[in-house]
């Protein structure tokens, strides 16, 4: 039996308070179940730390720190991912539906 791929999502913010939780809740409502979730925030001085850690274990790695920038912290959470697959969410950001990651393992395989 082949082990379904590992998908890593990588989001990075800033912050992010608005919108950061709608990011989170689309990522973790996803079908598609092998799913390592990355967060690397910038040290954000709004509540985008504390919404983050809401979530607990759910969320594979998170640290905030300060970084050099956006691609710096796209970067840092692309060096960290482990997924067959990789893909970049920001903060801002939401899928489409919850069926977008299992669409694209699909199209993969």
């Amino acid at each position: 039996m082949n082990k379904k791929p590992n998908i890593s999502i990588v989001t990075i913010s800033y912050n992010s308070s608005k919108t950061i939780r709608d990011t989170i809740d689309s990522v973790l409502c996803q079908d598609y179940d092998n799913i390592e979730y990355i967060i690397i925030d910038g040290k954000s001085t709004d509540d985008t730390i504390d919404i983050i850690k809401s979530y607990g274990d759910k969320i594979s790695y998170f640290i905030s720190e300060e970084d050099d920038g956006l691609y710096d912290a796209m970067n840092k959470g692309i060096g960290l991912a482990t997924g067959d697959l990789v893909g970049i969410l920001n903060s801002d950001d939401t899928f489409f539906n919850e069926n977008v990651l299992e669409n694209i393992i699909n199209f993969h395989l």
